[in-house]
């Protein structure tokens, strides 16, 4: 591969990434939320996802859901149906009143990780795309392994930046307003966001 054609590469991920979809709405809707504390675990478990939906892709998966509409049915409704399970525990979560079944508690890292990667490993458009994009850019009359890790460490250190980004710019919507009140509805925009996502993610259709 050379250099112009990593670089359109490179190019063509950034504006892709930077388009909201559901990993994006999810990531927003959950720094809303939880604040900053949980930016660097929710971008690392979109760097995990997307590695998971890299390696699914790379074993053949890509290409069956894009031949399965069932398969590629339930990937999408279980994404979607937690995306909004996620959104409605967040609407109607009450800072206000600081304990109970509604109250939003802090998530440790490791749940924010873990949200992160599933919803992203579980798009199906994602594996679908990686399958079909990342071939694109490799020179078939050189090593193709060194080639596809090449594309493979870019896509999953941009998609984490990108993730980080918007996490970021999340929690600093959030910190404008700390009262109680305020939080409220800032709770609710990101519950709002996040089952938005899960319903873009329902209205995906295979290409």
């Amino acid at each position: 591969m050379d250099l112009d054609t990593y670089l359109v590469f490179l190019t063509a991920t950034v504006v892709v990434l930077l388009i909201p979809g559901p990993t994006v709405m999810m990531v927003v809707g959950s720094s809303l939320t939880q604040g900053r504390r949980a930016a660097v675990p929710l971008a690392l478990g979109v760097g995990l996802g997307n590695f998971v939906a890299a390696v699914a892709s790379l074993a053949g998966l890509g290409m069956l859901l894009a031949a399965s509409a069932e398969l590629f049915a339930v990937f999408k409704w279980a994404g979607a149906a937690y995306l909004v399970y996620l959104g409605v525990k967040a609407w109607r979560a009450d800072p206000a009143a600081g304990t109970g079944p509604d109250c939003v508690r802090p998530a440790s890292n490791r749940t924010h990780l873990l949200n992160a990667c599933l919803v992203t490993a579980t798009n199906p458009k994602a594996i679908v795309f990686l399958c079909a994009f990342l071939p694109q850019f490799i020179a078939p009359d050189r090593p193709q392994l060194p080639q596809l890790l090449l594309l493979e460490i870019t896509v999953q250190a941009l998609t984490m930046v990108v993730a980080l980004f918007y996490a970021l710019l999340a929690v600093k919507a959030r910190r404008i307003v700390a009262n109680p009140r305020s939080m409220k509805t800032i709770n609710r925009i990101g519950g709002t966001t996040l089952i938005g996502a899960g319903i873009l993610t329902a209205a995906l259709k295979r290409a």
